[in-house]
C-alpha cells in the first residue's frame, strides 16, 4: 500500500481558503489520510449533545472540531520551519 504525502502536518499553523470557514487561521489536531481531512484548531465546530449516563450524569451538548478537506487548507507556517529559524536568530544574536 502506498502513502500518501500531504502538505500540512501535525502542528502546522493553516489558513482555511475556502468553503464556509474562509479565512479562519488554526492549528492542525490530526491529519486523516484515508479521506484527506484535516482537524484544524478552532475550525469547523461540531455541537454533540450527549445522553444521561454513568460517565455522564448530566445531560451534556459536547463541542469538538469537525474534519475539513486538506485541499481546503494553506500552510502558513511550520512547526519545524519555525523551531530553525529561532535558533538561527538566537546564534547570530550571542555572536
Amino acid at each position: 500500500m502506498s502513502r500518501l504525502k500531504f502538505h500540512v502536518k501535525k502542528g502546522d499553523e493553516v489558513e482555511v481558503i475556502s468553503g464556509n470557514f474562509k479565512g479562519s487561521t488554526g492549528k492542525i489536531l490530526e491529519v486523516i489520510p484515508s479521506k484527506e481531512r484535516v482537524l484544524v484548531e478552532g475550525v469547523r465546530i461540531i455541537k454533540k449533545h450527549l445522553r444521561k449516563s454513568e460517565d455522564n450524569p448530566q445531560v451534556k451538548i459536547a463541542e469538538r472540531e469537525g474534519p475539513i478537506h486538506i485541499s481546503n487548507v494553506r500552510l502558513i507556517e511550520s512547526g519545524e520551519k519555525r523551531g530553525k529559524e529561532n535558533k538561527t536568530k538566537k546564534e547570530t544574536a550571542k555572536a
